[in-house]
């Protein structure tokens, strides 16, 4: 079911969400948010690679979102819209539109879990931090780590490749760029845009560390992962999983990430 979201303030980000419920009729349970990454979408990462139908089918029902120029949300002209910052109060908007309720120890429906990838990891440790009366539990994949590749990303040079006028030689921001243009439909002077918010905004995550158990997943040939250990230490009440064989391309596919993810926020 679609959810209607409403614009916290300035420029209405029109951003598509749903809230999927438990498989076989079954009551109703606390929420898992998903967060998707950089130039993906709700329906690339969370239903085609299989996580929706998991979780349901675990019981748990499902919020995704997709980003602001991302799948089915709308590419907003206004630079605002695409901040961290901003986006963590829509979603916080989100969660009030879809009836969450502060945690409370008697009311196992109440709050919410969070599981994130890759630019989503980052969002969601952030609003683990910032809002400890609702999120009980996170599973971070890809990500966030110590570094943000998105911090590294070479704005400029991936403008030119856009405009016919240069070449990217970094070769984070080459595959990046080479990721977003995979995915049909992807406005990629959005996913810039949201390059250029993040960069203003970076990633420090020693300033918010979420007080609550965080899951970090992250396949072992993951370069974008390779902070994750630096990043639990900042916590004590992280676990790490390294998933063998994986890129950060397809660690999202994982069984063992989904049957882990589960298992941990229970």
């Amino acid at each position: 079911m679609e959810l209607r979201t409403r614009a916290v303030e300035g420029t209405d980000p029109r951003l598509f969400a749903e809230i999927i419920q438990p498989e076989g009729g079954r009551p109703a349970s606390r929420p898992v948010l998903l967060l998707h990454g950089f130039a993906s979408s709700s329906r690339l990462n969370w239903h085609d690679s299989g996580w929706v139908s998991a979780l349901t089918a675990a019981g748990r029902t499902v919020l995704t979102v997709d980003l602001p120029g991302h799948g089915r949300s709308a590419a907003p002209g206004d630079l605002d819209a695409y901040r961290p910052s901003r986006i963590r109060a829509d979603l916080l908007q989100l969660l009030m539109d879809a009836g969450v309720l502060p945690l409370d120890a008697d009311n196992p429906e109440s709050g919410v879990d969070l599981i994130g990838y890759s630019l989503g990891s980052r969002l969601a440790w952030e609003f683990g931090a910032t809002q400890p009366e609702l999120v009980r539990r996170m599973v971070l994949g890809g990500g966030p780590g110590t570094g943000d590749p998105l911090a590294a990303f070479d704005l400029a040079a991936a403008r030119a490749r856009l405009a016919g006028t240069g070449e990217v030689t970094d070769g984070n921001t080459s595959e990046l760029l080479r990721m977003a243009a995979l995915v049909p439909g992807n406005d990629l002077q959005a996913l810039l845009s949201m390059v250029e918010a993040v960069q203003q905004e970076p990633f420090v995550p020693a300033e918010a560390v979420p007080a609550v158990p965080v899951l970090l997943v992250a396949g072992d040939l993951d370069t974008f992962a390779a902070g994750n250990p630096e990043l639990a230490e900042l916590s004590g009440q992280t676990e790490l999983l390294r998933l063998p064989g994986r890129t950060h391309a397809n660690a999202v596919t994982s069984r063992a990430f989904k049957q882990a993810a589960i298992s941990f926020l229970g």
